[in-house]
């Protein structure tokens, strides 16, 4: 995000020396090599098999193991430790590549590691976790929130929201491993080899699911859009400068869309910077109480509700993360009931559909860069805009996505019944690294939270657009268009 003060749900870090790679070109490396280590499989050998997993626990002993039991003799915590360093060590480079220090970056990640893994274990604790009633006589607990262990999410959520609004100086301390942006997109990366595999067998259904949230995104832009920049020039009296950004973050993706939308249009960094802070402060908002809405009232609609979540919250991670509790909820709902769907779905329409809208903040950037540079701001000599822009501000981590889908659905559709077990297989093990920076993206965006210090920085006007945009409009729109594009439509059953 160049030298803006925010990036993607985050606040500023202070690089040591210019960047050599881009947050987005290091997702895609990571989130690659994690695929490809995932397809050596393919061959005989498994390559991530050592990698730590949690299960749902009343024994803290037995909680952890390795993903296969061909790794089974480095125990649990070996496999933590293990996974620890393999972690550290990629994380590290990232962080040379991207011009930090990488010593204090090591020292700090491990204690944020630490946290948000703990987090994660303690969210697999039975209590939490266990969701039918088979499960809480297996585990011998009388009752339990039926959070599955993706309650993890929200632990870790809420860790890093005590951390910040409670420890403010440690919050500071441990900004140097806080890097959101960076975890949810290796996660996106990996995220479209777990989507393809889990879409292969209902290639008819994952088709209609992708066009319906193409439309259903350009259907949003077209109405979101300008209803909120109407909102800010009229009903608040912000200029142009402050509106376009402003709408811009409340209506297409948050952050990377307000600084996509203030660098087009030439706005003073402040507007960007203020707006990114209001959508680090309402995802939040978003993600604890969206998904506790879908499942009390659309339980029986779950595509409908995993849509709502890509259309409503803003900024990658955040949206992501409420897909995923919104799948945890609903899917725990539905077992109480009988009703068991295959895992994924609901994810992955939350993630094609916040996907989409990710492909057009570069076009819609565009579109903004023409329409000030030669009709609203016009300026002798200056130049016009180009369209290269497109691509220089294309979110390239979609690129990564886009590849790690389509390779794994083409292994899927062309072999046999065997391969596809095996590779299944491995791409259940490079899943499990997608939960792991799933987690590091809730603790982190936690961590990025102190409601006391972006209030000080002269928020309120601006907080009364983003409230009566947001919850006054977006989120209802958002739900109405998910409906029309979404509603009868169920994820397939689980055999």
């Amino acid at each position: 995000m160049g030298n803006t003060a925010i990036s993607d749900t985050t606040l500023p870090l202070q690089a040591a020396e210019p960047a050599r790679l881009s947050e987005d070109a290091l997702a895609v490396a990571i989130g690659l090599g994690v695929f490809a280590l995932a397809l050596v499989s393919l061959f005989g050998a498994d390559a991530l098999g050592w990698v730590a997993t949690t299960s749902v626990w009343t024994d803290p002993t037995v909680a952890l193991s390795t993903a296969s039991k061909a790794y089974a003799g480095l125990g649990g915590l070996g496999a933590l430790i293990l996974t620890y360093v393999a972690l550290v060590a990629v994380l590290s480079a990232a962080a040379y590549a991207l011009g930090d220090d990488v010593r204090k970056f090591a020292i700090r990640f491990t204690v944020a590691f630490a946290i948000a893994y703990g987090a994660w274990f303690l969210g697999s604790w039975a209590y939490l976790a266990a969701v039918t009633p088979a499960d809480q006589a297996k585990f011998g607990v009388s009752w339990s929130l039926k959070l599955t262990n993706e309650g993890g999410y929200i632990v870790a959520l809420i860790a890093g929201l005590v951390i910040a609004n409670v420890f403010p100086a440690f919050a500071e301390w441990l900004k140097s491993a806080i890097r959101p942006e960076l975890y949810i997109k290796v996660a996106i990366v990996i995220l479209g080899a777990f989507i393809a595999v889990t879409m292969a067998g209902k290639l008819t259904l994952a088709s209609s699911l992708m066009l319906r949230g193409l439309a259903a995104i350009v259907e949003a832009y077209l109405i979101y859009w300008p209803v909120v920049y109407l909102i800010a020039r009229k009903g608040f009296g912000f200029s142009r400068e402050w509106s376009a950004p402003l709408a811009s973050g409340v209506s297409i993706c948050g952050v990377a869309a307000a600084i996509a939308t203030g660098g087009a249009i030439r706005a003073r960094p402040q507007a960007p910077v203020l707006v990114s802070s209001l959508v680090v402060i309402f995802a939040v908002v978003e993600v604890l109480i969206l998904p506790v809405i879908a499942q009390t009232f659309m339980a029986h609609e779950p595509l409908v509700a995993a849509a709502w979540m890509g259309l409503a919250v803003k900024t990658d991670g955040a949206a992501v993360a409420a897909g995923g509790i919104t799948q945890s909820l609903i899917q725990a709902k539905a077992a109480a009931e009988g009703i068991n769907y295959q895992p994924g779905w609901m994810l992955s329409v939350t993630a094609t559909v916040k996907v989409f809208i990710d492909v057009f903040i570069g076009v819609w950037a565009f579109i903004l860069a023409y329409i000030w540079t030669n009709h609203v701001n016009p300026r002798p000599g200056a130049p016009k805009a180009k369209l290269a822009e497109i691509w220089e501000r294309f979110p390239k981590f979609i690129l990564g996505f886009v590849a790690t889908f389509l390779i794994a659905l083409a292994l899927a559709l062309g072999t046999d019944a065997g391969t596809s077990g095996k590779l299944a297989t491995a791409i259940g093990e490079a899943n499990i690294w997608r939960v792991i920076f799933f987690v590091l993206t809730f603790f982190s965006i936690g961590v990025l939270s102190d409601f006391r210090r972006l209030w000080q920085d002269g928020l309120g006007k601006l907080a009364a657009v983003y409230l009566v945009s947001l919850f006054g409009f977006v989120i209802w729109v958002g739900f109405v268009i998910s409906w029309l594009f979404f509603a009868g439509i169920k994820p397939p059953l689980a055999s």
